[in-house]
């Protein structure tokens, strides 16, 4: 069996956390679909996000939509991302931790790696790894 996992973000607002991302992680919007792209929907939510694509940090891919209950915070996920060298690990934990809250700082640890944990504005946990 063959399979790739995605993380899916539920978002109080799809487009400004992809936008975060986008700037802190290098990531691009590779598309966008509104749920008024399909047929009967209510004019009240026409414009809010079904699915957004995102890439991030090198090609890996982010899934958000806007979410129709509130999506509260907390340690139930973290998405991890290792990276090559540790500038830019460094530079991914930094904008990530703006407006975030530092959990775990970024730091070489004993085992050899560089590693640290940080919780996104928007209440998204992250582990960085060089």
């Amino acid at each position: 069996m063959t399979a790739q996992l995605n993380a899916y973000i539920h978002s109080e607002d799809a487009r400004t956390q992809a936008a975060f991302y986008v700037q802190a992680l290098e990531g691009e919007i590779r598309s966008i679909m509104t749920y008024g792209q399909t047929p009967g929907t209510p004019e009240a939510i026409k414009d809010r996000v079904m699915h957004l694509v995102l890439t991030v940090a090198g090609g890996n891919l982010l899934f958000l939509s806007d979410s129709f209950e509130p999506t509260g915070r907390g340690r139930f996920i973290s998405l991890a991302l290792t990276f090559e060298n540790e500038a830019d690990a460094r530079q991914s934990f930094e904008n990530l931790a703006k407006d975030g809250t530092v959990k775990y700082p970024f730091e070489q640890q004993p085992w050899g790696a560089f590693y640290g944990e940080v919780e996104d504005k928007y209440g998204v946990n992250w582990q960085i790894v060089k």
